[in-house]
């Protein structure tokens, strides 16, 4: 991509933890984040849209008694996501 009349190669841009790659029904989410929900048996195959998902992780959230610094960072970050690439605005 050109940005101020300069070439950047969008691999420069994001690190590989935070690239976001078009995997599962349609949801992009890196291999960080997937490791993530795999660890909280959170199967990201059963869903076929971003805001389902961020829900179940949510709902995971509120009923843990621990705290899940990881499983949060996920939540915030698909949410994030979803807010920037998919809310008319």
């Amino acid at each position: 991509m050109i940005i101020d009349g300069k070439y950047i190669n969008e691999d420069d841009i994001f690190s590989s933890e935070n690239k976001f790659m078009k995997k599962y029904n349609n949801i992009y989410i890196s291999d960080e984040q997937v490791n993530i929900l795999r660890n909280y048996d959170i199967n990201i195959e059963k869903y076929n849209n971003i805001s389902d998902l961020i829900f179940d992780i949510e709902e995971y959230l509120n009923t843990s008694n621990s705290d899940l610094d990881d499983l949060e960072w996920v939540s915030q970050t698909l949410s994030e996501y979803n807010y920037y690439n998919n809310t008319n605005k």
